[in-house]
């Protein structure tokens, strides 16, 4: 999946993730004010459909829809996705930039090796 969300869906998304299987509405009741139409927020859930992030099932007359990709698995293609643009496909360039520009010291690349040493 080299799909990416826009703000809104990922907003969505991030409601799913944390609560789970819902329907449009406990769907649009769990958004912020001033809350989208249930139109709008439909549409928005479909195309989360058809990228393959979310899946439904029927139930009575309704749907309910659930994360088809964990918040995880959508981190981890996207910073793939930012090393591979940004930094020429190397996690080391990637590393290299947070110590340069002093967001990494030597004590968090020390913890950082004893992790993967530990593996």
């Amino acid at each position: 999946m080299k799909q990416k969300l826009t703000a809104k869906e990922e907003e969505i998304m991030q409601i799913f993730w944390k609560r789970g299987e819902l329907c449009i509405r406990d769907l649009v009741d769990s958004m912020d004010d001033p809350k989208p139409g249930y139109t709008t927020v439909s549409r928005q859930v479909g195309f989360l459909e058809d990228k393959g992030f979310l899946t439904r099932r029927p139930i009575a007359n309704i749907f309910l829809y659930k994360a088809a990709v964990s918040e995880s698995e959508y981190h981890g293609i996207t910073i793939n996705d930012v090393v591979e643009k940004y930094f020429n496909s190397s996690y080391s360039n990637l590393v290299l930039q947070f110590v340069n520009n002093k967001k990494l010291n030597i004590e968090e690349l020390k913890e950082i090796i004893d992790i993967i040493e530990g593996k």
